[in-house]
């Protein structure tokens, strides 16, 4: 029996419906999960003291500043020419060998484990540069592995803008700069601001590379090369060795909020600006 067209489009949204609610459904299971073991030791102590017997005891400040170390400096590194490198590839050149060889590094990088890049960092910025485990190791070991993130997400982004967009500048004498400065990212930039959010929620939750290349030391970290204990390899250490698991849940409870709080931030960053662009 041969069914209707109707019948068989119904039950295919169905199914997406259905597997769209079981993904959400883990998703809402595993953040309740440690949000309910982890939320009650949430307190101002916790956030504000440092760390004691090895991560029994004390809190997680030392491990929430090196993280916005690492995190920034990786951002505010990868930004710029992953941006840049979208640009090129969009507007200032036509599509040939040279453009497919940049996007295929770029697709290789992304393809690439992380513990890889933590060798990479290891060996390189920590060892042939000779700056020590340190967070400007860290920030730059996870600037490479976030960077092609940025250039495909900028990207497809730019390819998104109509190119009416592009003509009507032209037509109003705009050189290429400025068409592509004041019109094109303008624009884009939504797409953008994604791929940078997703950068940082990578960049935050990496433990292997940030292992290797920026330490784990637990004290506060003061300038850019000293090293430093991000949040995700402290929940690592305390869970994995089982030290203090209380601890362990507390601290995945703060880099969940933080990522969420990211988010939305940006979130609501981007809408702004596009009802201000608009």
């Amino acid at each position: 029996m041969r069914l209707s067209p109707r019948i068989t489009q119904g039950m295919a949204v169905s199914g997406m419906w259905l597997l769209a609610g079981l993904t959400l459904g883990v998703l809402a299971f595993i953040i309740a999960f440690i949000l309910w073991h982890g939320l009650p030791h949430v307190t101002w102590t916790f956030l504000t003291e440092s760390p004691r017997a090895m991560g029994r005891e004390g809190g997680v400040l030392p491990m929430i500043v090196g993280t916005a170390w690492v995190t920034g400096l990786a951002v505010f590194i990868a930004a710029p020419i992953g941006v840049a490198t979208a640009i090129y590839l969009t507007e200032y050149t036509r599509e040939g060998r040279l453009t497919a060889v940049i996007r295929f590094g770029a697709d290789c990088l992304a393809g690439i484990p992380s513990i890889i890049f933590g060798l990479f960092g290891f060996v390189f910025f920590v060892i042939t540069l000779g700056m020590g485990l340190s967070i400007i190791s860290g920030a730059l070991t996870l600037a490479l592995m976030v960077l092609p993130t940025i250039i495909r997400t900028s990207e497809e982004a730019i390819r998104a803008v109509p190119a009416s967009f592009r003509d009507v500048s032209f037509g109003l004498g705009s050189t290429r700069w400025q068409m592509v400065t004041q019109v094109v990212l303008r624009s884009a930039m939504p797409g953008i601001g994604t791929g940078i959010v997703l950068s940082i929620g990578r960049s935050i939750s990496e433990t292997a590379a940030v292992m290797l290349t920026a330490g784990s030391a637990l004290g506060m970290p003061h300038t850019a090369f000293d090293s430093s204990r991000t949040l995700a390899l402290h929940f690592y250490v305390l869970s994995r060795e089982g030290l203090s698991m209380t601890n362990a849940y507390a601290t995945a409870t703060i880099l969940i909020l933080a990522i969420l709080l990211i988010n939305l931030a940006a979130y609501w960053l981007m809408r702004r600006f596009v009802a201000k662009v608009a």
